[in-house]
């Protein structure tokens, strides 16, 4: 829509699997650098480990589902059944994200308080990679169904 078009209050259509995969990664990308970002800046600070990662699943998940929202899943609306479904899905994978986190780094046996460089990357990503899988499904066949 351009300044000229008026606002007729239709959605996009809906992208296909391809599409959405191809801008749900691209975006989480973009999420991850935020996750990743604070995650480490937070460690090199010398916060402990578990809050590091809490504070930083927190500001790349929202940054997520804002973007997906709008450019994955072309949803203009909230809806207070969405944000439950937000809140819902974003509490468990917070839960597995921190709880995945905190497992390998005691299958590590890095220290929690300041875990190190590389057992801090290997835990944050196989965190990732878990809380990245479960929210690509939920979203695209609970919360963005429509």
């Amino acid at each position: 829509m351009t300044a000229t078009e008026p606002d007729t209050g239709e959605r996009p259509a809906p992208l296909g699997l391809g599409a959405q995969i191809v801008r749900f990664v691209a975006i989480g990308a973009v999420a991850a650098s935020v996750d990743l970002g604070f995650y480490a800046g937070l460690l090199a600070l010398g916060t402990w480990a578990p809050l590091a990662k809490a504070v930083s699943f927190i500001l790349g998940t929202t940054t997520a589902y804002l973007l997906n929202r709008r450019f994955t899943f072309a949803s203009s609306s909230g809806g207070a059944g969405r944000f439950l479904g937000f809140l819902l899905l974003y509490g468990s994978t917070f839960a597995v994200n921190v709880g995945v986190a905190s497992l390998v780094l005691y299958l590590m046996a890095a220290p929690s308080i300041n875990p190190g460089v590389l057992a801090g990357f290997l835990s944050w990503f196989i965190a990732q990679a878990c809380a990245t899988t479960i929210n690509f499904v939920v979203m695209r066949t609970v919360i963005f169904r429509d």
